[in-house]
């Protein structure tokens, strides 16, 4: 059956080896191919702002305070409209609402093209930059649409190349920021690049992706996903990843300018670096967690972030640039690498409990499914909400001590948190079992498989 409007795959079995192998994995790769696209432009357009903040002199009269309020509501809305723009593929389609989302990102893109010059007033600039933070959706989509795509033994390569490649989008805007504060241009000339790219992965979305018809519209899915236990878990340590990477990308050239007394220009030479790094290893970090198991490479990657958080706190307190620079790219990289590992994470958790419950086949395969696609719009969501966390907690310590050091304090005891909670849910082998809590919802020989997810 063709709907109108869209081409719609009526037959989709991913978890068929023949299947997949005779048509499945290259309409699965097309679709993944073009939902980075979009998803890279998405990030991109999100944390504009994160650069638009560096041709921002004193000239427009914004306090290093305000600019960390403004890139904080930019970040917020973003992790906001995850929830929607999730549920959004249901109802509209994969590659329906691909090109819709493109399209979207106009808004914002030509909004700040008129009003970016200096007598503007500042709550215009808030406005303008919570309509970015509609970027910040086309991640959720992505990555529901994608996973419906995979069988299970790919999806934390899949989920991982398809988050990568729109996390990639923060260095290249930066980049693009680099190139033309380098040449002398300004603000209007980065906005005016990206405004007819926009357009052409709305083109190419309608041109070569396809809608599942096997991805129903459930609005019971949210509230299951909502009442389990494990959603709200993987939520916190996504947070402690994700809501890391998406904040720091926000905040290093800031940083940078107000504690190191960095010009724009010698900002945008090293801003790129971390969120550039941190996309690339996102895939890897799928892969690890594909081999080893995400709960695994998710708890000694806390370890390693709060390592590098502690030799921050220690390079911020003695002021050295040369120390703090290169630890904090590594910092950028571990998240990306926990970005990785977390989402491989949640597939798995649902399929254990679909086998918990006496599921096989197809009907467990969709349970996990259904329940993974619907809840990663939700740790999504909150996951991004630590970038909002991070950006107002920097904003709160150069207020008070005039340095980030504070913030990177409080940042090293939440991957403390996060470390605990992965050991304590997912790999801690309880001595008997227990009937109540969200790790022994599966039963305690379900709960030591979580070391495999």
């Amino acid at each position: 059956m063709t709907v109108p409007g869209g081409r719609w795959i009526q037959h989709w079995d991913p978890e068929d080896e023949t299947f997949w192998k005779e048509t499945g994995e290259r309409v699965a790769r097309r679709n993944l191919f073009f939902s980075v696209l979009s998803e890279h432009i998405g990030f991109s357009v999100w944390t504009l702002w994160s650069v638009l903040v560096l041709f921002m002199g004193p000239e427009y009269g914004l306090t290093p305070a305000d600019k960390f309020l403004l890139t904080s509501v930019v970040t917020l809305v973003g992790a906001v409209v995850r929830v929607p723009y999730t549920f959004a593929v249901a109802v509209f389609g994969g590659r329906n609402w691909t090109i819709v989302s493109a399209g979207l990102l106009l808004v914002p893109t030509v909004a700040a093209f008129v009003v970016m010059e200096p007598g503007t007033s500042f709550s215009t600039f808030l406005l303008v930059g919570m309509a970015a933070g509609i970027g910040g959706g086309n991640f959720a989509s992505s990555m529901t649409n994608i996973n419906a795509f995979f069988p299970l033994r790919k999806k934390g390569w899949a989920l991982g190349l398809n988050a990568g490649g729109g996390n990639i989008g923060v260095p290249v805007i930066q980049l693009a920021a680099l190139a033309i504060i380098g040449a002398g241009g300004g603000p209007r000339v980065l906005l005016g690049v990206y405004i007819p790219l926009i357009l052409v992965a709305a083109v190419l979305a309608a041109c070569f992706m396809d809608n599942l018809a096997s991805v129903k519209n459930d609005t019971g899915a949210a509230k299951d996903a909502a009442r389990q236990a494990h959603t709200w878990i993987m939520a916190l340590l996504y947070i402690g990843t994700f809501g890391s990477f998406i904040g720091y990308s926000f905040a290093f050239g800031q940083v940078l300018t107000t504690q190191f007394g960095r010009t724009p220009l010698q900002a945008a030479y090293l801003t790129f670096i971390g969120p550039l790094l941190g996309s690339l290893i996102r895939p890897l970090g799928g892969r690890l967690a594909d081999r080893y198991g995400g709960a695994r490479i998710t708890l000694w990657n806390f370890v390693a972030m709060a390592a590098a958080t502690a030799v921050l706190v220690v390079a911020g307190m003695a002021k050295s640039l040369a120390l703090f620079v290169p630890v904090f790219v590594v910092l950028f990289a571990l998240s990306g690498l926990g970005n990785g590992s977390t989402f491989k994470m949640i597939p798995g958790i649902f399929q254990n409990q679909a086998l918990a419950k006496g599921l096989t086949g197809e009907e467990a395969v969709a349970y996990g499914r259904r329940l993974s696609g619907a809840s990663m719009g939700l740790i999504g969501a909150v996951g991004a909400l630590g970038g909002v966390a991070i950006n107002l907690a920097f904003r709160q310590s150069f207020l008070s001590v005039g340095s980030g050091t504070g913030a990177f304090v409080a940042f090293l005891a939440c991957y403390a948190v996060c470390f605990a909670v992965t050991w304590a849910v997912y790999l801690r082998r309880p001595a008997a079992r227990t009937p109540e809590g969200p790790a022994d919802t599966a039963g305690t020989k379900n709960r030591l498989s979580y070391a495999e997810v």
